[in-house]
C-alpha cells in the first residue's frame, strides 16, 4: 500500500472497516442489498490495487483491514446465481419465441402451399377456355398478313396501270429487258446514270423488302434465289455505267482545265451518290494535293503521281454495294431457339422472317463487290450465298473462270495485292478480316481510285485529234514502293462524314480486298478523327475502296423501354440505349421516328416526321447508325442472359394484344427471373402521358403462365411470391383483365390488327425483353 494515512473518526459505538473489493465490476447496488449498511466510495486509495469501500457498522471503534468479510463473498456468490438464473431464463423465453416463429412460418408457408395448389387447380380448369379465347383475338396477326399479301398483289396492278416504263422487278422478262436495254445504251454520262441510279434503288429496295416480309406462301425457294440474283446484276450493272461515265468524262478532261491550276476537277451530287475527280492536266508537282471544298473531301498525292498523267475519283455511294449481299438482307432474328414446336405453325408469331432459313447461320459468305467483279462473278456469289444459308462454313471458291468485262474497272490480282502489301507495310502475317457480324459499315462506301489518264484531244489546224483506246477504265499502274519523303502511305485522304450518320465513337477504317473478299483494316495508317468538324484522315498504301465501320451493338443492352398507347390504334414507343433515347411513334401500319436524343440533344431531324413501314424505319435508323435492332449472333457481343423463345415471343405478342389500352415498361427484375421467363411492368393507360410510377404491376410470364408478383421495383431482393388476392393465369390478356375497366377492355376488343402487328413488329426487331 501506499504511505499511511490518518484514520477517520468514527462516531462513538460505531465501526470502520476499509474493505478492498477483489472484483472492481461487482456493483454498489449488489454490495447493498448482500450487506445492510451505509456504503461509502472513497476512491482508490492504493494504485495498483481494487476498489476501496467505506463500510459503517452501527457499533465498534474505527479501524482498518484489507480483507473481504464473509457476508461480502456470500453476496457475490448470490449475485452470480441470480444473474446465471436470469440469463438462463431470458435463453429459455428466446428459445420458445424461436420456436413459436419457426411453426408460425412453417404455417404460413403451409397455407401458402395449399393457395397455390388451388390457384393451379383453377388455372388448369380455365387453360383451355382462356387460350381458345386468345385464339380468337391472335386471328388479327393472320389479317395482318392476308392485308400485307393484298397490299402488295394492288400495288404490282397499279404499278402495270401506271406503265411508267420502270419494270416490276418481280417478274423476270421485265427486270431482264430493263437490265439488257440499259447496259447497250452508249449514251453515258455522270448525270444520266444518277438519274437512272435512283430507279434501280428503288428496284433493289423492293426486291431487299419483300425478301425479309413475304411469307413462304408468297414467293418460292426459286423466286427467292431469282430476287438475290437481280439485286446482284443490278448493282454490277450501276457499278459499270459509273465507270463507263467516268471514262467518257476523262477523254474530255482538257475541255474542264481550271483557270487557276490548269488541271481538271468537278463535283457532282444527288442525295445518293457524290462523284469527285480530279485530272493532273499540267503535272506540276505543286499541285500534288487537292480539296474538293463543295464537299469536304480532298487528298495528298507523292510526287511521282503529281507529275504524272493520273487522274484521281472520289465516288461516295451512301447505299453500300461491295459488302456481302446477307449483311443488308437479314430479317428479324428469331430469338434462340427451343424446343416448343408451337412457335413454329406461323411465321408471323415466330418472329422468323421469310429467308431467315436461308441467312441463319452466315458468317462471311463470299459474295464478290460490284466494283470488282462482271456479272459472272456476281451469279457465282449467289451461289456462294445460297451454299452459307444451308449452314455451310466453309466457302468452297468457283473452279470457273470468271469473264472480265472490259468496261469494268481493273483490279489488282491477288498475287499483286499481296506484292503491294509487302512493299508497303513490310512482310508480315495477313491479319483477319472485319468481323461483319460485329462491325457494320455506316455512311456508304468510298471508292478512291487512282485512274490512267486516257489522251486528250489535240487541235491541229480546224480539226481536233485524239487517240482513242478500246480498253476500257484502267487503273493507273501505281506501287507503294514510289513514296518519297520515307512516308508511309501512298496517298492521305481526307473525307467529310455524312450528316445523316451519327458515329457515337470513332469509327474504324476499312479497305476492301477483291482477292480475299473482304474487308480488312490493316493498309490504313494515320488514322486522325475530328468529330466536331465530322471529317476523317488517314494514310493508305495503296488507292483502294474504304468504308468507316461502327460497333453494331454500340447502344446494347438496353438501359429502359416503354410502349404505351396515344390514341385510338396509336402508340409511343420508347427504347433508352447507352449513348441515345429513341421515340417511334406508331400508327395503324406505320411508324413515324419522332425523336433520337444524345446528350439532351436532338439528332437526325432530317429522318424524324416522316412515316414508313417497320422493315423501312429499321433499314433507315441502321443506316443512320442507330442500331437498336440485335441479330441472331449479337448474343456472342452482348453480355444479356438468353431468353426461352416462347416466353419472349409469346410476350411481344400478346403485348401487341393489349397495346390499344396499357402500358408495358422495363424492370430490374427481367435479369434475375431466369431464361425461361420473363418479367416486366403493365398498367391500364387510358390517358395521355407516360404512366407514372405507382401505377405500375410486375407481372412474370414464362409462355404459359402468368402471374402478378408481389415484388416492386424497390425491393431489395426477387421473389416470385404473389400478389394478394391474385390468380394464375395462361394468358397476358386474362390477367390484366381480371383487373382492367370495362373501357380498357372494349379498347382492346377494337384495336386494330394493323396497329397490332406494327406493335408486334417493332417489339420483335428490338427484343426489348432479352437485351435489357
Amino acid at each position: 500500500m501506499g504511505p499511511k494515512k490518518k484514520e477517520k473518526e468514527a462516531s462513538p459505538g460505531h465501526r470502520a472497516f476499509v474493505l478492498f473489493a477483489r472484483r472492481p465490476n461487482v456493483p454498489v447496488a449488489l454490495l447493498e442489498r448482500a450487506w445492510p449498511v451505509q456504503l461509502v466510495w472513497l476512491g482508490n486509495r492504493c494504485p495498483g490495487k481494487e476498489a476501496v469501500f467505506w463500510l459503517c457498522p452501527s457499533h465498534g471503534v474505527a479501524s482498518r483491514t484489507r480483507a473481504v468479510t464473509a457476508p461480502l463473498s456470500r453476496a457475490l456468490s448470490n449475485g452470480k446465481s441470480k444473474k446465471s438464473k436470469k440469463e438462463a431464463k431470458l435463453r429459455a423465453e428466446a428459445q420458445l419465441r424461436a420456436e413459436q416463429e419457426e411453426a408460425e412460418r412453417l404455417e404460413r408457408e403451409r397455407l401458402y402451399q395449399e393457395h397455390l395448389e388451388k390457384l393451379e387447380a383453377k388455372y388448369q380448369g380455365e387453360k383451355e377456355s382462356e387460350l381458345a379465347e386468345l385464339n380468337s383475338l391472335e386471328q388479327k396477326f393472320l389479317s395482318a398478313q392476308q392485308w400485307k399479301m393484298d397490299y402488295r398483289e394492288q400495288a404490282k396492278w397499279e404499278h402495270y396501270l401506271k406503265c411508267d416504263g420502270t419494270p416490276d422487278p418481280t417478274i423476270p422478262q421485265e427486270i431482264n429487258t430493263f437490265i439488257s436495254l440499259w447496259r447497250d445504251d452508249q449514251d453515258v454520262d455522270v448525270q444520266l446514270v444518277m438519274e437512272k441510279e435512283e430507279v434501280v434503288l428503288n428496284l433493289i429496295e423492293k426486291l431487299e423488302f419483300l425478301l425479309l416480309e413475304a411469307s413462304p406462301d408468297e414467293i418460292t425457294e426459286k423466286q427467292r434465289d431469282q430476287y438475290q440474283e437481280f439485286i446482284l446484276q443490278l448493282q454490277d450493272l450501276l457499278n459499270q455505267k459509273y465507270n463507263e461515265a467516268t471514262q467518257n468524262l476523262l477523254k474530255a478532261a482538257s475541255m474542264y482545265e481550271d483557270f487557276e491550276t490548269g488541271n481538271m476537277h468537278t463535283v457532282i451530287k444527288d442525295k445518293n451518290t457524290t462523284f469527285c475527280i480530279w485530272a493532273n492536266l499540267k503535272k506540276k508537282a505543286r499541285f500534288k494535293n487537292h480539296m474538293f471544298q463543295e464537299v469536304g473531301h480532298g487528298f495528298d498525292l507523292p510526287k511521282s503521281l503529281a507529275l504524272s498523267s493520273v487522274a484521281v475519283r472520289v465516288l461516295h455511294t451512301c447505299y453500300d454495294h461491295v459488302s456481302p449481299l446477307w449483311v443488308h438482307c437479314q430479317g428479324v432474328p428469331r430469338p434462340e431457339a427451343s424446343d416448343n414446336e408451337e412457335l413454329a405453325e406461323h411465321p408471323e408469331d415466330t418472329g422468323q422472317e421469310p429467308g431467315e432459313e436461308e441467312e441463319k447461320g452466315i458468317k462471311e459468305p463470299s459474295v464478290p463487290a460490284a466494283e470488282e467483279t462482271c456479272s459472272t462473278g456476281r451469279k457465282e456469289s449467289a451461289a456462294s450465298l445460297k451454299e452459307n444459308s444451308n449452314n455451310t462454313d466453309d466457302i468452297k471458291e468457283t473452279e470457273e473462270e470468271t469473264e472480265m468485262n472490259a468496261d469494268v474497272l481493273d483490279v489488282p490480282s491477288q498475287e499483286e495485292d499481296a506484292l503491294l502489301q509487302e512493299e508497303a507495310g513490310g512482310r508480315e502475317e495477313a491479319p483477319r478480316g472485319v468481323d461483319l457480324q460485329q462491325l457494320v459499315p455506316l455512311g456508304g462506301v468510298y471508292h478512291i481510285d487512282a485512274l490512267q489518264l486516257p489522251p486528250q484531244a489535240q487541235d491541229v489546224g480546224d480539226w481536233s485529234m485524239v487517240e482513242l483506246l478500246d480498253v476500257g477504265l484502267e487503273v493507273y499502274p501505281y506501287s507503294p514502293g514510289e513514296v518519297e519523303d520515307g512516308t508511309q502511305f501512298a496517298v492521305q485522304i481526307t473525307l467529310k462524314l455524312p450528316d445523316n450518320v451519327i458515329y457515337f465513337k470513332v469509327p474504324v477504317v476499312a479497305r476492301w480486298d477483291a482477292a480475299g473478299q473482304q474487308w480488312r483494316s490493316d493498309g490504313i495508317s494515320e488514322i486522325t478523327y475530328e468529330a466536331e468538324e465530322k471529317s476523317i484522315t488517314f494514310g493508305m498504301g495503296a488507292f483502294y475502296t474504304v468504308a468507316l465501320f461502327q460497333d453494331a451493338h454500340l447502344n446494347l443492352p438496353y438501359q429502359a423501354w416503354e410502349l404505351h398507347p396515344t390514341g385510338v390504334d396509336e402508340g409511343l414507343f420508347t427504347v433508352t440505349a447507352a449513348f441515345a433515347t429513341i421515340q417511334i411513334q406508331i400508327k395503324d401500319n406505320q411508324c413515324m421516328l419522332s425523336a433520337v436524343v444524345v446528350e439532351e440533344e436532338e439528332v437526325l431531324s432530317q429522318m424524324t416526321g416522316k412515316w414508313m413501314s417497320p422493315f423501312a424505319l429499321r433499314a433507315a435508323l441502321k443506316r443512320a447508325g442507330v442500331n437498336i435492332f440485335p441479330a441472331e449472333y449479337s448474343p456472342k457481343y452482348v453480355p444479356v442472359p438468353g431468353k426461352a423463345a416462347l416466353a419472349e415471343v409469346k410476350a411481344y405478342e400478346q403485348m401487341a394484344l393489349l397495346a390499344a389500352a396499357f402500358a408495358f415498361a422495363h424492370s430490374k427484375w427481367n435479369g434475375e427471373a431466369g431464361p425461361e421467363q420473363v418479367v416486366f411492368k403493365a398498367s391500364e393507360h387510358l390517358t395521355v402521358g407516360s404512366a407514372k410510377d405507382n401505377n405500375w404491376s410486375l407481372y412474370m410470364f414464362n409462355g404459359e403462365k402468368v402471374q402478378n408478383l408481389k415484388l416492386t421495383e424497390t425491393s431489395e431482393a426477387f421473389t416470385e411470391e404473389l400478389e394478394e388476392e391474385s390468380e394464375f393465369h395462361s394468358t397476358l390478356y386474362h390477367m390484366l383483365k381480371a383487373s382492367a375497366s370495362n373501357e380498357a377492355m372494349d379498347k382492346v376488343e377494337r384495336a386494330g390488327f394493323l396497329f397490332i402487328d406494327s406493335v408486334y413488329q417493332l417489339l420483335l426487331a428490338t427484343r426489348v425483353l432479352a437485351y435489357s
